[in-house]
């Protein structure tokens, strides 16, 4: 289960070599990855980076407008997401100034399939080993590797929305997330505009996982803020 949950992630590659985006897309398909998207440089990489929201990079050093180490160093700005550098050079100043970035991992081409996909996965475990597939509330249960809702022995499906929001919600239980937060974690860098929807798709998950949507328990208000999910640790 914690695999197929892992390969759910959002996957951004970068490198301005078609045949590597092609090659590389296909090894995480093949293992099963199901959301994944590719850029050809910095620029590129940057706009989809903050659009999409990804969950884990893999990114060229070599760019056509710049390298891969200004792409991380942008994207540290506004998120902390894992990533592992692919290159065709291995020098050490390399992988030490890669690393010294944040990077998670390096790899030199050319390398084999399967390295690649142990190390993906490896940082993916590493990083998200806090995410639990099944989250218990008061009144029901989220399982996320199904994208469903278990309450009163009755199963409701979550929509992608409801499913990004959720998941949202869950990495900061017990914390406030706020409106701004919700909305750029689900419709991207320009999220304004969004908050009616945002509070139609809060109401339809409260009628799937409280037992009183007008009274909720699990997925609460805080005024003026935003909203916060209170998991049943205990259960």
């Amino acid at each position: 289960m914690e695999n197929n949950y892992l390969k759910r992630k959002k996957i951004l590659l970068v490198d301005d070599e078609e045949k590597i985006l092609e090659m590389v897309s296909s090894f995480f398909v093949r293992e099963g990855f199901e959301n994944i998207k590719s850029a050809s440089s910095v620029s590129e990489g940057l706009c989809l980076a903050k659009e999409w929201n990804p969950d884990f990079a893999v990114l060229d050093v070599m760019l056509p407008d710049g390298d891969g180490f200004l792409l991380l160093k942008k994207m540290r700005e506004f998120t902390d997401i894992p990533v592992l550098f692919l290159t065709a050079r291995g020098e050490d100043e390399d992988r030490l100034r890669g690393l010294g970035l944040g990077a998670d991992d390096y790899i030199v081409k050319p390398f084999l399939p399967k390295e690649l996909i142990l190390r993906a996965e490896n940082i993916l475990r590493r990083y998200y080993k806090h995410e639990n597939p099944t989250v218990r509330l008061a009144e029901s249960v989220i399982d996320f590797e199904r994208a469903e809702v278990e309450k009163d022995g009755k199963i409701y499906p979550l929509t992608a929305k409801e499913f990004e929001l959720l998941q949202a919600l869950y990495r900061n239980s017990g914390r406030i997330v706020t409106i701004d937060q919700l909305c750029e974690a689900v419709w991207g860098e320009n999220p304004y505009g969004y908050e009616n929807s945002l509070m139609a798709h809060i109401r339809r998950i409260r009628e799937k996982i409280e037992k009183s949507p007008s009274k909720p328990v699990s997925l609460i208000t805080v005024k003026g803020l935003g909203y916060k999910l209170v998991v049943d640790d205990n259960k």
